[in-house]
C-alpha cells in the first residue's frame, strides 16, 4: 500500500506552521523536515513527534532528514529562505528585496530535490515567490506541472475576506480571485467577482455594504492588509502554510481543484515562457493540470502586463543583483 509522503524543506516562521497543518490535516503517514540548520529541523520534527501522542493527533511518523529522503515523496513544500527583509520599520517591506539572496536558496534547493526525483510535486512558497517559481520551473529539467507556487492563493483569501467584511457574510460565499504577481501588482479580477451569482455591479444595490465596493480601494486593502501583518508581527505564516497544505491535500486527493497559482506562462496573455505568474489552474495528482486563460477586462490586461513587468524586473535583480524601478 502506498504511504503519502510529505517532505517540507525549510521550517523557519512559514515552514513550521506548514508542518503543524500537515500534521493536523490526517493525510500524511510520514513527514520529513528538511533545514539548512539540523538542530531546528530535529527540534521542529520532535516537537511535532510528541504530539502524536494526544487524542486528536493521527500517528504520523515525522522526523529530520536529508534531501535523500525526498527520493519517495510524494508531495515537497519549499518555505526556505528569508520570507521578507525590512530595510525601514516606517517603510513597506518589498519581496523583490529578497531576490539576490533567495535565487541562490531555491538553486540550492532544488539541487538537492533533483539529486534524488523528479517525480514529486514541488510547491514553492520562497519569497519573491514569480521568480523563485521561474528558477524552479526552467532551470532543472523537471516534468511541466510538476513544480510550482502558492501564487496569489493567500491575497486571494485576503481579498475574499475584504469583500465578506464589507458585507458582513462568510467570506467562503464570496468567489474571487487575484492574478498576477504575489506582491504589490496583484490585482483583483473584479469583473469575475461575485457572491452566489451576484456580480461586481449588483453588489451593492442587493447587500448593504460599508462602503461601495471600488475596484482601486478593495485592490489596495488586499495589498496593505498583508503589510498589516507583517509590520506588527514581523512575518506572514498562518494563511500561507494553510494554502499550501490546501494545495497539497488537492494533489494527493487529485481533487482537480481550481486555486489561483504560480507557472510559467506559455502563450496565455501575450507571455510564452518568459515569466510566471498567478492565473486559475486545475490543481491534480500531477500537480498543475491546467492553465485556464480567462478572458479579463481592459483594465485588468493593463493591471496584469503591469504585474508581469514588475516580476520580469524582479527576475533580472535575481541575475544582478541591481532594483531597477518599475513604473
Amino acid at each position: 500500500m502506498k504511504n503519502n509522503k510529505l517532505a517540507i524543506v525549510g521550517v523557519g516562521h512559514v515552514g513550521s506552521y506548514v508542518l503543524a497543518d500537515a500534521m493536523k490535516i490526517g493525510l500524511f503517514s510520514e513527514i520529513v523536515v528538511i533545514d539548512k540548520d539540523k538542530d531546528v529541523a530535529f527540534g521542529e520534527a520532535l516537537d511535532q513527534a510528541h504530539a502524536t501522542a494526544l487524542t486528536y493527533m493521527s500517528n504520523t511518523h515525522v522526523y529530520a532528514g536529508n534531501y535523500e529522503d525526498v527520493k519517495d515523496a510524494d508531495v515537497i513544500i519549499v518555505a526556505a529562505g528569508p520570507s521578507v527583509i525590512v530595510t525601514d520599520k516606517n517603510a513597506k517591506p518589498d519581496r523583490a528585496l529578497l531576490a539576490g539572496v533567495n535565487a541562490e536558496v531555491i538553486r540550492e534547493v532544488m539541487q538537492g530535490i533533483t539529486t534524488y526525483t523528479k517525480e514529486a510535486i514541488v510547491i514553492l512558497i520562497t519569497n519573491p515567490l514569480d521568480t523563485m517559481v521561474y528558477i524552479a520551473e526552467n532551470e532543472f529539467g523537471y516534468p511541466k506541472g510538476r513544480v510550482f507556487g502558492t501564487g496569489t492563493m493567500l491575497d486571494s483569501a485576503r481579498l475574499r475576506h475584504a469583500v465578506a467584511s464589507n458585507y458582513n457574510i462568510d467570506p467562503k460565499s464570496v468567489t474571487g480571485y487575484m492574478m498576477g504577481e504575489h506582491g504589490m501588482t496583484a490585482f483583483p479580477v473584479f469583473s469575475r467577482l461575485n457572491v452566489q451569482g451576484f456580480g461586481e455591479k449588483e453588489l451593492d444595490v442587493h447587500l448593504q455594504g460599508k462602503e461601495p465596493l471600488d475596484r482601486e480601494v478593495f485592490g489596495q486593502k488586499v495589498v496593505n492588509t498583508a503589510y498589516d501583518v507583517i509590520t506588527s508581527k514581523g512575518w506572514t505564516n498562518a494563511a500561507i502554510a494553510q494554502a499550501a497544505i490546501t494545495l497539497a491535500k488537492a494533489i494527493v486527493l487529485d481533487e482537480r481543484s481550481v486555486y489561483p497559482v504560480c507557472t510559467t506562462l506559455n502563450g496565455q496573455y501575450g507571455y510564452d515562457g518568459d515569466v510566471a505568474l498567478s492565473m486559475p489552474c486545475i490543481i491534480g495528482k500531477n500537480g498543475v493540470e491546467q492553465q485556464l486563460e480567462i478572458e479579463l477586462d481592459e483594465q485588468e490586461m493593463e493591471l496584469l502586463h503591469k504585474s508581469a513587468a514588475y516580476i520580469q524586473e524582479t527576475m533580472r535583480i535575481a541575475e544582478t543583483g541591481k532594483i531597477k524601478k518599475v513604473n
